[in-house]
């Protein structure tokens, strides 16, 4: 990547709309700007987990405005990711398919334990280089992510299902906030994170660090109050909580640093913040001033480069782990994407596809040691459902429905039909992975494989059909299958 460059991170937190605009300079992001808008859409999320209009309306009108910011940006300089809200709402498609209209980019919706990857690198790239082991705690608008690590290197991740949003909802309706009411906010976030004892064991860490809203609120209220600045200690905010019970309502109490829009949440995030400290026995937590948005900006200058895409790591992890035949899956690799290159539409973006349909190809016998007769419907079960370092849902399941349709009926794949990009994938890895049945290289060479609209045709030299009979005869199967859909396959074998 040049010196700079341009980056830009977009957090669709449950919360807030946070954007980071910064500038790669010899490895490291200078901060060009940082526009934050409080939509609250983790607050319009119903008990059926549906999004109300009001809250997509919200979150839309906010894309807009970063939309028009981001004009001159290219698709390689930005990333936006969105987390907990976006991963729970059933109706999540509807407001994304107006909301990546709206921003002119692709918004990544990202597992729990990608969102707590990404805050670790964020918190210590803001951080002064050391070995020291650090955990590091977000709470967030509708989840909590705990990370250990050492260094750039997280360890551990877990990310809970609670957070200043969630909690506020649930145990201070209106604002009020009473002794009892903050009691069993405490508990029942102390019931949900306890598990976290046995993830984290106290004593593995040197430093405790804290991120994003609740943290930044808490620690600039304390330091405003005369308590150690950039800190948040046992003994403040428990003072916070007396002040904030006694008041008796979120709007009553008046604490020096207080913004108004952190209000309508800081009772559930302080009932969560109690919690941790309780279970975990702490006195002192360093304020942290990176967060999720600059591991995403970050991300992106890892993901310019295959030798540091956490993507390639996460790939070959997964290949390993479930001892995948490495010669056999690059074999596969190759011939699919030599495929693809001859019907791919000429666009700067193909490379990007190129490499996904690639990850797919390497890992298409992932599920293969659970049952070789099932390994495309194991394989899918598997990618849907792994925690998968560097990697979007979406990108996931779209991997995965490239895996379950690597062989067997077109019919399971009837809804995605509609997406030319996804059907070129699909039939090329198909075509590999019956071409490479063998377990040897084929002679890609003497096949081409033409593309006219909803038409592939695949063309072989003189003599090939006798020399192959084996895959002759596969590829006329295959033919007959794509004859039942609404794309044609046909076959010229000589």
């Amino acid at each position: 990547m040049q010196d700079g460059t341009l980056l830009a991170a977009l957090d669709l937190g449950s919360n807030s709309f946070r954007l980071e605009i910064g500038r790669y300079q010899a490895g490291h992001i200078e901060r060009v700007e940082y526009l934050k808008e409080t939509v609250r859409l983790g607050a319009g999320l119903d008990e059926h987990k549906v999004l109300s209009a009001a809250a997509m309306e919200r979150g839309w009108a906010c894309l807009a405005r970063f939309g028009e910011r981001l004009r001159t940006f290219e698709r390689r300089q930005v990333r936006a990711v969105a987390t907990q809200t976006l991963r729970e709402a059933r109706n999540r498609d509807q407001f994304l398919s107006r909301a990546q209209q709206l921003l002119g980019f692709p918004i990544d919706v990202i597992a729990g334990h990608e969102e707590a990857r990404l805050i670790y690198q964020g918190v210590t790239h803001l951080l002064p280089h050391s070995d020291e082991r650090r955990l590091v705690v977000d709470i967030g608008g509708r989840s909590t992510e705990i990370i250990l690590g050492q260094g750039y290197r997280p360890q551990r991740m877990e990310s809970y299902g609670l957070g200043s949003v969630a909690w506020s909802t649930r145990y201070f309706p209106g604002g009020r906030v009473t002794p009892t009411a903050m009691r069993q906010a405490v508990v029942a976030a102390t019931a949900v994170l306890d598990e976290a004892l046995e993830v984290f064991v106290p004593g593995s860490w040197d430093t405790v660090y804290a991120s994003s809203g609740t943290a930044g609120a808490l620690a600039d209220m304390l330091g405003l109050a005369g308590y150690p600045p950039g800190v948040i200690t046992r003994e403040g905010i428990d003072w916070i909580a007396d002040r904030l019970v006694r008041a008796g309502h979120v709007d009553a109490v008046r604490l020096e640093g207080l913004k108004d829009d952190r209000r309508p949440v800081l009772a559930g995030g302080l009932s969560v913040m109690l919690a941790l400290f309780e279970l975990f026995g702490w006195q002192v937590v360093h304020r942290a001033q990176g967060a999720l948005r600059q591991g995403a900006l970050y991300d992106l200058i890892d993901r310019a480069s295959d030798q540091t895409d956490v993507r390639e790591r996460t790939v070959r992890w997964l290949a390993q782990k479930f001892a995948v035949d490495a010669a056999q899956a690059q074999r596969v690799q190759r011939v699919a994407i030599a495929l693809f290159e001859q019907v791919a539409t000429p666009d700067p973006r193909n490379g990007r596809y190129s490499q996904k349909l690639a990850w797919a190809a390497q890992l298409h016998e992932i599920g293969a040691h659970i049952s070789h007769s099932s390994a495309h419907r194991h394989g899918a079960y598997i990618l849907d459902h792994v925690d998968a370092p560097g990697f979007s849902l979406p990108e996931l399941h779209r991997m995965s429905l490239l895996v379950l349709g690597q062989r067997g009926k077109l019919r399971k794949m009837e809804p995605y039909f509609d997406d030319e990009l996804f059907v070129k994938q699909l039939l090329c890895l198909r075509l590999a992975v019956l071409l490479c049945h063998a377990r040897k290289d084929p002679d890609i060479g003497a096949l081409r494989l033409q593309y006219t609209p909803r038409h592939f045709r695949l063309v072989t030299v003189p003599g090939w059909a006798n020399q192959y009979p084996q895959s002759a005869w596969l590829i006329q199967e295959e033919v007959d299958a794509w004859s039942k859909t609404p794309w044609r396959l046909s076959a010229s074998l000589r």
